[in-house]
This record gives C-alpha cells, structure tokens and sequence, in this order.
C-alpha cells in the first residue's frame, strides 16, 4: 500500500523536516501549551509515525502516533484552528487508526485534557472509552490539568 493516501480534495503522506515550520504554526495557534520544535524533531528522529494532511500545498492536519508491541499511542493530533469543526480531525483519526491496523496494533490509547471537550466528542465518537486519568499531567493556566486516558480496540 503507497505511503501516500488520497483523500478528497488532499492527501495523507508522511511527515518531513521541512515541514516542522508549518506544523509548529499550526501548534502555536492551536494549543495554549504547544510542544516545541525539538519535540517534533525528536518524533521524526525515532520514527514514530508522523503524518500531515496537505491541500494545495497547505498542511490542514497533523498526528504523531507510536506503534509497538501490538498498541497504538496516539500523542499528537491537531487541525488547523479555522478548519476544525469541518471532519478533518474524524478523518485524521480514521487514518491513524487504519496506519495502526497495517503496523499490528488491536489497540489504541491516547490522552486528552477534560477541559478538551471538543476533543473528547470526537474520541468518543469514535468508540475511545476512558479508562483512568493521569493526574496533573498537563500545564494549565492556573498550575497542572488531569489527563484523561481512552482506548479502544482496533480488532473488526
């Protein structure tokens, strides 16, 4: 199967270098605490599997997952702040889980601040099931925030 899958209107394909400016763009907008580009760096470097939506030469989308021992771990997944609301996190997400499914995983695990609730939507659309909490596990504005932990199975 090409590492490069055509969805309407754009395309999946792996993540590179050059595009850390861009997706660190998309972070800074998106997050209130980004990760930094040495994050990033460090995910491309250990061959997690990093992954951008692009539409007309624009990156819309991005993930960074780990796959190992027969789990998915979501880290990272976000959409262009003026495009969100319009699917393209759902269709991310299927492809992450498509890329897990091709690498053996039946699981899939991810963390995600309660306060989130955008995001928690989507995880629970999806069929995620929250199955504890980290706690202080984030930077907030006013000290730590929880993390909630999800899973689902990848198994038909």
């Amino acid at each position: 199967m090409s590492a490069v899958l055509q969805q309407p209107g754009g395309r999946y394909r792996p993540m590179r270098e050059g595009d850390i400016a861009e997706v660190m763009d998309i972070e800074r907008r998106a997050y209130p605490f980004p990760w930094t580009e040495g994050i990033l760096r460090d995910c491309l470097r250990v061959s997690y599997s990093c992954w951008v939506y692009e539409r007309a030469g624009a990156i819309e989308a991005y993930a960074i997952m780990s796959v190992a021992a027969g789990e998915a771990h979501i880290l990272n997944l976000c959409v262009r702040p003026e495009l969100q609301g319009q699917g393209l996190g759902k269709r991310t997400l299927q492809h992450l889980m498509a890329v897990a499914r091709r690498h053996g995983a039946d699981s899939m695990f991810l963390e995600v601040r309660p306060s989130n609730t955008v995001a928690l939507r989507l995880y629970q659309g999806m069929g995620f099931d929250e199955i504890g909490r980290r706690r202080d596990y984030y930077p907030a504005e006013e000290g730590r925030e929880d993390a909630l932990i999800l899973a689902r199975t990848l198994l038909a």
